[in-house]
């Protein structure tokens, strides 16, 4: 069975979506050529290149070690 995805995990990878395809579009609207990949749609292109650095983010994220966190005592 797969371990669970932790929240930061989720959260990091949400992050590296909305920056990569901020980014992407960005440089589609900068450049004369707004092709960023011949083949697919001018708008379509921005939201899937930017899957690419989110898998790569989501799967580091889950795949790496976690220092286990100590629960703090009562009252502290």
């Amino acid at each position: 069975m797969a371990a669970p995805v932790e929240k930061k995990v989720t959260a990091a990878s949400v992050a590296a979506y909305l920056a990569s395809t901020a980014l992407l579009a960005v440089l589609a609207a900068v450049q004369n050529d707004a092709r960023l990949v011949g083949w697919m749609p001018d708008a379509l292109a921005p939201f899937v290149l930017a899957l690419v650095p989110t898998a790569v983010t989501f799967v580091s994220g889950w795949a790496a070690k976690h220092t286990p966190r100590s629960v703090p005592p009562a009252g502290v």
